[in-house]
């Protein structure tokens, strides 16, 4: 019977065989992209309540998302579960984003630690964006009326450490939208492992999103036919679930600077694979710089953005900003701050 309270121990030609695996795997993403079509394409648009591809968080979505192998503070929440019991503190976040066309999406996320080995968290995102006017043939500029639109989430998470070296997290989590007077809801399943290899700092990590059954607004509608009108239930969709593996490493560290880089794998079910590179320079644990690049990717292929933290009376407070440039669309924002105690 396996012992899962001593740590793993891997020897010097199996983890080279590993991080070459890893890294090979990595390769095909950048080796596709020139070489082979973009596969996955005929599966966009077939998926609901795709807000939840939106990234939390302004260092992660200023990494481009490459953090999967990197959650350490509450947003491991949204990008992998198996990351809360990495932060090793208590940790509060707010995160407010400006999306596109005039749509913000904020979030609030808790990270409690109960013991070293077991961490918990709980969230809430809300996306919305103003009343927009309905339109008709004969009123193209609007009849007086409006309805809105909203997207909510809201979820439990936690994360248990098998190992000093490996963890396994689980987020539970409710989802509903609305638009008009029309709504869905369902509930979704995280979940999440990090692992730290003992080959200097590198991790690995996998993590699975969105996993759960078709979803489909209430209610149902008249369809006109030749031989009538007919009441026909809508068309469900499945969630917009997100296999991803990704691996994370210090590549130059000295007592002032710190350098630290990460590559990720993304299989979503309802687009193409996509590749992503983030690294982050810190400055003496104050100040922060980061970037991304996304490849496979037409739209906002480069991110950036930066940070401050500041210690106050024992509560380290985080200052994060992203920034994504939109090819054929606008530019986006995102403020999150931070408190860790």
């Amino acid at each position: 019977m396996t012992d899962f309270s001593q740590p793993l121990t891997l020897s010097g030609a199996v983890l080279k065989k590993i991080i070459f695996i890893v890294a090979l795997f990595f390769a095909m993403p950048l080796n596709a992209q020139g070489l082979l079509p973009k596969l996955g394409e005929q599966r966009a648009g077939t998926a609901a309540v795709t807000f939840l591809k939106i990234g939390v968080g302004a260092r992660a979505n200023a990494m481009g998302g490459a953090y999967v192998a990197m959650a350490n503070d509450a947003s491991a929440l949204y990008w992998n579960p198996a990351g809360v019991v990495q932060i090793n503190k208590n940790e509060l976040i707010v995160s407010h984003l400006d999306w596109l066309v005039d749509v913000d999406y904020d979030y609030l996320g808790y990270v409690h630690q109960m013991t070293p080995n077991l961490g918990l968290g709980a969230f809430v995102g809300y996306l919305h964006f103003p009343d927009m006017a309905v339109t008709t043939e004969y009123h193209p500029y609007g009849n007086g009326e409006f309805f809105s639109y909203s997207d909510l989430v809201v979820g439990l998470g936690g994360s248990l450490k098998m190992t000093d070296r490996f963890s396994f997290g689980v987020t539970v989590k409710y989802v509903r939208e609305e638009l008009a007077e029309l709504a869905m809801d369902g509930v979704m399943l995280d979940l999440g492992t990090y692992y730290w290899t003992g080959y200097k700092s590198l991790r690995i990590a996998a993590a699975m999103r969105n996993f759960g059954n078709d979803l489909r607004p209430q209610g149902t509608y008249e369809r006109r036919e030749s031989s009538g009108t007919t009441t026909t239930p809508y068309q469900s969709f499945s969630p917009p679930t997100l296999f991803t593996l990704g691996a994370a490493m210090d590549v130059y560290t000295t007592r002032v600077h710190l350098l630290t880089t990460s590559v990720q794998m993304n299989h979503p079910m309802d687009d193409q694979e996509n590749f992503v590179i983030g690294g982050e320079y810190r400055y003496r644990r104050l100040f922060f710089l980061r970037g991304g690049y996304r490849a496979n990717m037409d739209e906002n292929q480069w991110t950036f953005g930066g940070g401050a933290h500041f210690l106050l009376k024992g509560v380290r407070f985080k200052l994060d900003y992203a920034y994504a440039d939109y090819t054929h669309l606008t530019m986006t924002q995102q403020f999150t701050f931070g408190f860790e105690f």
